[in-house]
């Protein structure tokens, strides 16, 4: 039995940068995080051990004159306005690419502020990025998941669509689709204005969707395949599918204790074992699985 360790999975750069300042600024003094760093458990506790002290919303408006971490998600203006207020020290670890989205999407929103233009969001409902992007429209904004929310629009108005950047291309593009059929019919109740315009922007980060083709031929190249994923992850449950679909024998894990002895008999009775993760996985939990199953 081989196991192998997928060499482009693990943390985006977003996240790796997002730790490492964790890590610096805990060489600082106390610092607090505006929710989990990152949706992996394992690195939560770990960072947790090293001092770093996860709050919600509720907790940033009664803390004052504190310093508190930004994580790679990004967040709405109103997270920045409490800080000011309560002489918050700011460590913004946003992600370089949602800070970019954000911005797009800000302006999009004032330059078409006071008229009915609809400014949509394919995401992930209530995803800490996906509450960022909505700040920025005021929370104007109408989020889809899938084609089947695209009723929820009107199509004799405007539409300016974005998409969260962890999203799949795929998704996007089945959505861009479904609004351009829409309109070209118009819809019964509410038919199309000639005017109104429909402008679609892919802010999906590559360096994310470009890891799906890796991730599958990765699993196609091993008998049993053991992916490494958060719980809360959306990022993992997405690319765990996308590894199930071409090979069966794939297993979702979250930690070293979730592999069953069950498990580990079908790694070593097969010649090759591949383990992958998400952009949220470490890793050094990898690491820490693949020992787990040459020692077994």
């Amino acid at each position: 039995m081989k196991v192998t360790i997928d060499e482009y999975s693990g943390f985006c750069f977003g996240v790796t940068a997002a730790i490492e300042a964790a890590e610096r600024e805990l060489k600082v003094g106390p610092l607090f995080c505006l929710g989990d760093i990152v949706h992996n458990g394992q690195e939560v506790e770990r960072l947790d051990r090293l001092g770093l002290v996860t709050i919600d919303y509720d907790d940033l408006r009664t803390l004052r004159n504190v310093r508190v971490l930004l994580r790679a998600h990004g967040e709405p203006p109103s997270t920045y306005r409490i800080a000011e207020q309560n002489n918050i020290e700011i460590i913004d670890a946003s992600c370089p690419v949602v800070l970019k989205l954000q911005k797009r999407i800000r302006e999009t929103y004032l330059q078409h502020h006071g008229t009915d233009a609809q400014i949509v969001i394919f995401g992930q409902k209530g995803h800490a990025e996906v509450i960022g992007l909505e700040g920025q429209t005021n929370n104007t904004a109408i989020v889809v998941e899938g084609v089947a929310d695209l009723d929820m629009l009107d199509y004799a108005k405007s539409i300016y669509l974005f998409s969260q950047t962890t999203k799949s291309v795929e998704g996007f593009q089945a959505i861009v689709e479904a609004i351009k059929v829409k309109r070209l019919l118009g819809d019964e109740a509410k038919g199309e204005r000639p005017e109104t315009v429909f402008e679609y922007h892919d802010t999906i980060c590559r360096n994310v969707a470009n890891r799906v083709k890796r991730l599958q031929d990765f699993a196609r190249s091993n008998d049993v395949v053991i992916f490494v994923g958060g719980k809360k992850s959306s990022n993992a449950k997405v690319l765990f599918q996308h590894c199930l679909e071409v090979n069966s024998s794939t297993v979702f894990v979250s930690s070293v204790e979730d592999l069953s002895d069950e498990i580990i008999r079908n790694c070593h009775s097969v010649e090759r074992v591949g383990i992958c993760g998400a952009t949220s996985t470490p890793k050094w939990l990898m690491e820490q699985i693949k020992l787990r199953i040459e020692s077994k």
